[in-house]
């Protein structure tokens, strides 16, 4: 019969109340087609795929044969987009259950793009294939870069049409989370009533957070700050491989800590903190470095629901709230400095550190120096550079001179061998990324669209696609032979822009 084996699903979301879900039926589509499978991923759920080229692959990961113990059902949830409160649900996602993997763990299994559920509205439910493999791509890095973060598995063609701004091949993402539990899925319950609300947190607490008692008094108010704690982690680490997310709305803030939804987003090349992708964020809401700020307004909204579980007397609960959420600034900045310490080579604490980075990051903003590229280098530069030995023009420049003569100083206080400081750098510094113009030559190859288009030399219009996958795999080791992709894009007047998709 074939089709991937192992399966041991359970369905613990579908047990709490059911005005947190609905019953839903993926969609029957015609030809399904496996267009990527994600074998090692799979391995690591306790999942055997056999051939991706099996028929019985392709009608699992479509939705068109559900897996035993499959209990299909679209999550609902509420959320602040671009500020404004909105109520959602899943519109084009259908939740199968929860593998229970043989490490113990426990994973949402979800095909995203399966057609209509009653939380879609005038949408059609389905995805096309060009932003389900950017979603691939961009989340099976980001877990490469060492970032928490929903997984892809499959990637499935449907040989149907979807129809956006023009007509293009519809396909099936399966998406791997934690769980897709959301601020947003907390913003929907505390509007429901406060059982819903306290089942919703108990389960929370119960999947992400197992270390907080179950029966303390305290218990809410220390799962408001393990959450602020795990999203300011969060932040901090994608901002140090210059990712800019696109949509940072409630409703893509996931509890767990992961990042999740990988619509339009994309990474820097030159650093400018300004940097915005999504093509509908027109002010800049979610630049770059407007994150963090972000980050906090969106844990501001969480904390609100949780008003009623923090204390019964509300301004004892506002208090409680209110200290929580300041505490992300600090969380967050010892998160980023921590890791902007690492980035260059340094392993202990100085007062100074701050304003070392800062300085650091102004001069590359006015050289529009590349972000990944200017971190590795400085790897290979724990001693005084010379023209001569400059790699790019814009280290020939005093400031960096200057820069790099303060940095200097700073490393040889902490008295390591100049070897291991290096090693270390490299360690976390990528030498490559999901480079724009990579992932567009990628996804136009994979599907006949854009300027790029199918090489000539080739006739699997996913070569492309999974020699990029092989290349970020290994993020922090060198490949001579793929050096290529660490190059920033050719120079261009136009702005990088990324679509949602739907």
């Amino acid at each position: 019969m074939g089709g991937p084996t192992g399966w041991n699903l359970d369905n613990s979301f579908a047990r709490l109340p059911d005005t947190l879900f609905a019953a839903a039926q993926p969609a029957r589509f015609r030809a399904p087609r496996v267009s990527i499978l994600n074998r090692r991923l799979a391995e690591s759920l306790g999942l055997s795929c056999g051939d991706a080229a099996d028929a019985a692959t392709a009608a699992v990961f479509s939705g068109q044969a559900l897996p035993a113990g499959a209990e299909p059902i679209a999550q609902a949830y509420a959320g602040h987009q671009y500020g404004h409160f909105t109520m959602l649900g899943d519109g084009r996602a259908i939740l199968l259950g929860e593998q229970l993997s043989p490490s113990g763990g426990r994973f949402d299994i979800q095909l995203k793009g399966a057609g209509r559920t009653m939380f879609s509205r005038n949408g059609d439910g389905l995805a096309a294939l060009g932003p389900m493999l950017r979603e691939y791509i961009i989340s099976e890095a980001m877990h490469a870069l060492g970032i928490p973060t929903t997984r892809s598995l499959a990637v499935v063609t449907t040989g149907e049409t979807v129809y956006r701004n023009t007509p293009l091949a519809g396909a099936v993402l399966t998406r791997v989370a934690a769980s897709h539990i959301r601020v947003g899925t907390f913003e929907y319950a505390a509007r429901r009533d406060p059982d819903t609300l306290r089942s919703l947190a108990d389960h929370a607490i119960a999947r992400h957070y197992p270390e907080i008692s179950a029966d303390g008094p305290e218990r809410y108010r220390e799962f408001l700050i393990a959450v602020i704690d795990r999203q300011a982690a969060l932040i901090a680490r994608w901002q140090h491989v210059g990712f800019v997310h696109g949509v940072m709305n409630t409703d893509n803030m996931a509890i767990s800590g992961e990042s999740i939804d990988y619509g339009p987003c994309a990474f820097m090349d030159a650093y400018d903190p300004a940097t915005v992708f999504s093509s509908i964020d027109a002010h800049g809401r979610y630049a770059y470095g407007n994150q963090p700020a972000i980050a906090q307004w969106n844990l501001a909204r969480f904390a609100e629901t949780l008003l009623t579980l923090l204390d019964p007397d509300a301004d004892t609960a506002i208090a409680i709230a209110t200290d929580a959420i300041r505490g992300f600034s600090a969380a967050f900045e010892r998160a980023w400095l921590s890791g902007m310490r690492a980035k260059l080579g340094l392993e202990t604490e100085e007062p100074g550190d701050g304003e070392l980075v800062a300085e650091l990051l102004a001069w590359m903003h006015a050289a529009r120096a590349d972000w990944t590229n200017t971190f590795r280098d400085l790897g290979s530069m724990i001693e005084p550079i010379t023209a001569e030995r400059a790699a790019n023009d814009w280290y020939r420049q005093p400031a960096f001179a200057a820069w790099q003569a303060r940095w200097l100083e700073r490393l040889g206080r902490e008295g390591r061998p100049q070897d291991i400081t290096a090693a270390r750098m490299a360690a976390v510094n990528p030498w490559v990324i999901p480079r724009n113009h990579r992932v567009e030559e990628a996804l136009a190859a994979a599907t006949g669209e854009g300027s790029f288009g199918l090489n000539a030399a080739e006739t699997d219009p996913l070569a492309a696609t999974h020699r990029l996958l092989a290349v970020l795999a290994s993020p922090y080791q060198p490949d001579a032979a793929a050096a290529a992709y660490a190059e920033p894009p050719p120079p261009t007047t136009s702005c990088y822009r990324t679509f949602c998709g739907t």
